[in-house]
Parts: C-alpha cells; structure tokens; sequence
C-alpha cells in the first residue's frame, strides 16, 4: 500500500518543497540554523597543519578553514591552541620530536600536510610574553635558541612527522569524496532515500552506517508499477569541482545484482542524472571504476539524446540506486525483487594531476653557510650565527632533504626573513638560495595554502620575497611555473 507518509519525508528531507520544511521547523519550534546543511565540497579529507600556533601556522590554519577545508592542528599545549585558534579546527595533542605521539589519532584520513614547526629563537636580552621583539622581524636583535634544540626540531622532528603520515597519505592523484570507513555524524545527514514512493510504488530502502561501512538495503517491490529504490545526497554548496580527474572509483560489496551510480549537475530536484551501472559479486569486495566519459544522461531511466557531456566542474549532488530497468524500457538483466544490501567503503576521484601532499617551510640561506665564496658580511643573520645558533639553517637543509627522499610530492617553501607586516604585496621566487630581502607572514600562509592545489608546485624548492608593488591579483599557476622541479 502507498505510503503518503514516506512521501512527504522524502520531499521534506530533500527541501523540494520550501513551505513543507517551514511547517516542520514551525511545528517542532526548529530553530533558522539548519544541522543537516551540506559540508564544503573542499571538506573531504583533512590538511594537517604542525607548528599551528605559531606565527605562520596560525595564519595557514585560518586561511584553510575560510576556505573550506577541515583542519588537524598538531599542538603541544591544548590550553594555548584553543585560545589562538579558530573553534572550527580539530586539535591532537602531539610531539614531532616524540615519534611515539604521532600516532593514528593524528594522520588518520589527512589528505595533505603543512609543517611549520621551528625551533624557539628569542633575543638573548629575553622577549615580551607575545613574543612580540622577535616576531616584528625588523629590527635586529641578537638571537639565541630556547626549548629544543635545531637537531632534534628542524631534522628528527620534521622526518618523524614525514615517517607517520606517509603511511596514511593517499595517492595526491585522487581526490576522497565520500570515507565510509571513517563515518560521521555530518556524512549520515547527507544521504537520504528516494525510493519508488515518489511515482506511487511501495519499495523501501535506507543507508546505514557502521563498521567502517555504509549499507544501502532495502526491499524493493514491483507493486504499484514501481520497482526502484535509491538513497541519494542533498545538493552540495560549493558544489564538486572535480576538472582534472577521469572518473569516480567507488569500493563496494554486493549481493550479485545490477546497480546504479549517478552524479547530477542540476540542484533541481527532477533533472538529468549522468548514470552508470555496474555489477556486483555476492560477498565480495570490489573497485569500481566509473569513467566520466561513459556516463549516460538519464531523465526518468530514459535517455536524454541530445544532452550535453556532464559538466565535472558543478557535481552537486550523488545517488545509488538498484532499478527494474535499466534505460529506455529495457530490464536489468540482474534485478529480482525483494531484499538487497550494497556496502560501500570509499567514494574518491581518480586519474586527476599530482598534487602537492606536504609543504614545508624552511628559510632561505640553508644551503649558504660554509659554501665557498660566501662573504658572510653581507648576507642575513641566520647564515652570519648558524654555528651560534646551534647549526640551525644546517639542520633545516637535512630536514628538506628527508623529505625530498620520502616519496611523498612536496613543496619546499624558503621565505627571506619573515615580518608582521600586511601581506599583499607582489612575490618574487627564486632557485639557488641567493636571494635576500624580507617577506610578510601573512604572504607566506597564503602561499602554504595556494602550493596544495597547484601541479606546478610538486617537487619544487624555492625562495621567496616580497616586492615594491601590491599585488591586487597573483597568477598561481604562471607563478609556479617558472619554477624548476627536482624530480
């Protein structure tokens, strides 16, 4: 029997009528903020940030999360962190330089890293509480090192780091859109189901999640003239902007039948879905590979013949679905009714552009101390002390090295002596660490960020200052690409 009651959930649930929603909230006394509203397309995934409270770190953690990512802040003092940090960042107590606290809590599901961590440098004189004298970067003060030492920070504790996530890093060419094996409470809203209630039938089905999983089950009925049942997302804003990439891997276990795989374009409720059928193999985990390419644009299981190539930059929304049909009248040659269940892992882009997955500041002059030919009189005060300063600039050169033996594709960001001036201003880069002059530690937040979505700043290192002039727009990519890679 017809179900009006499910009718009207599924409409509800979906907001395909505003007015009902409003009644809803009116009724239950539901307040304007909406919980179920649709994470960031940008927010799969996390971008670990180490050395987050410091005046680097805590500019990139905030520019990550104005731009929609989820953010793990590795800090050593929770008290600290929650009084600098923004509230929508996810903090792990931790230690680069105690491997054994760099642990799954922290690398767990993180799709890319930004180390800023350094080791303390004060005047000898002593500094405000705020730090303030040595974070101005202008005026020169004579420095020495604090807490631990360059050793133990800017070399053990950067390959520490690189050794824990490296085992958790994906592939930088896929991008994760759905992580089953990682469920949460924002992944539970999104999916709901639409089933052959919507045209009258009698099927039921819903998504679950647990054990590392979600399930899509359900009973499907051709009563009614029905003989569909699917549970799809709500329509993300921004929406999936996956250019770049060949199709969408799924990781499912079936029960031998015949399903469903749509993307749609279109936020309105009834408009054209790109869909894909694949079959399953009872009890039996398998890769599903779905390419772009082969997607056929359906309205209503019929073909739309004259419709355009789906449009990969606007995905919006994401459905499975076990169907009596498949297009155009013709059966699912692997359909029965009654009972099914699909368990799906993962949900991820392949075949996109490698892309950086670890960004590490170091400091111009690295390379400069005991390199003939050098007139330390004329170069920054890091080079003139690096043997005061216990070694620091040489220890920080070991530690890019450990990352360029790692494997994992990285940018290796050299900034000339940091400020607390306003950013904005035009960068210049360089190779060969010869370049002197000062740059703004806003600029170089900025840059941390910009250098995760470009290919051109894979297995690159650089040098980086600010020039003369302001710059109200900055090429990337033109940018990036006048850089040298070292693989």
């Amino acid at each position: 029997m017809w179900d009006l009651n499910r009718f009207v959930k599924t409409l509800t649930f979906f907001e395909v009528i505003p007015l009902l929603n409003w009644v809803q909230d009116l009724v239950k006394g539901g307040s304007k903020d909406n919980p179920n509203t649709l994470i960031g397309a940008k927010k799969v995934g996390i971008v670990l940030v180490a050395g987050a409270t410091g005046g680097v770190g805590k500019r990139v953690v905030q520019r990550l999360i104005d731009k929609g990512y989820k953010v793990r802040c590795l800090v050593r003092d929770i008290d600290k962190a929650r009084s600098i940090l923004d509230d929508e960042a996810d903090l792990i107590v931790a230690d680069i330089t105690k491997p054994e606290t760099l642990n799954s809590l922290l690398t767990t599901n993180i799709q890319a890293v930004i180390c800023c961590t350094a080791v303390r440098v004060q005047p000898v004189e002593g500094d405000t509480p705020d730090r303030a004298k040595y974070n101005q970067g202008i005026k020169f003060y004579m420095p020495e090192i604090v807490g631990d030492t360059p050793e133990n920070v800017e070399y053990k504790g950067v390959k520490n780091l690189i050794e824990a996530v490296s085992k958790n890093l994906r592939p930088s060419n896929e991008k994760l859109i759905f992580d089953f094996s990682n469920p949460s409470v924002e992944i539970q809203n999104q999916w709901g189901a639409v089933d052959d209630v919507v045209m009258g039938g009698v099927s039921q089905s819903n998504i679950q999640l647990s054990s590392g999983k979600a399930v899509f089950f359900g009973n499907v009925s051709t009563e009614n003239s029905g003989g569909f049942a699917s549970v799809r997302t709500k329509n993300f804003d921004p929406s999936f902007n996956l250019s770049g990439y060949e199709g969408v891997e799924i990781k499912v276990k079936g029960d031998g039948k015949r399903y469903k795989f749509i993307l749609r374009t279109e936020t309105n409720w009834d408009g054209i879905g790109y869909c894909y059928s694949f079959d399953t193999e009872a009890d039996t985990w398998i890769n599903v590979k779905i390419p772009f390419a082969e997607l056929t644009p359906v309205f209503r299981a019929k073909t739309v013949k004259d419709a355009s190539p789906i449009d990969v930059n606007k995905i919006c929304s994401f459905q499975l679905m076990l169907s009596k049909f498949e297009y155009d009248g013709d059966l699912n040659p692997n359909f029965s009714p009654g009972a099914f269940a699909l368990e799906v892992e993962t949900v991820k882009a392949y075949g996109g552009e490698t892309l950086p997955q670890f960004v590490l500041v170091s400091s111009a002059g690295v390379t400069r101390p005991g390199r003939p030919g050098i007139n330390l009189e004329e170069e920054p005060p890091a080079v003139k002390l690096n043997d005061q300063l216990g070694g620091i600039l040489t220890w920080k050169l070991k530690g890019e090295d450990s990352l360029r033996q790692s494997g994992i594709p990285y940018t290796i960001i050299r900034p000339c002596a940091l400020t607390e001036e306003p950013g904005g201003k035009e960068l210049i880069f360089e190779q060969g660490d010869n370049i002197k002059g000062k740059i703004s530690r806003e600029d170089i937040a900025k840059l941390c960020v910009q250098a995760l979505q470009e290919p051109s700043a894979c297995n690159v290192t650089f040098e980086v200052k600010q020039g003369e002039n302001n710059a109200s727009y900055i090429d990337w990519e033109k940018l990036f690409k006048t850089l040298s890679s070292e693989q």
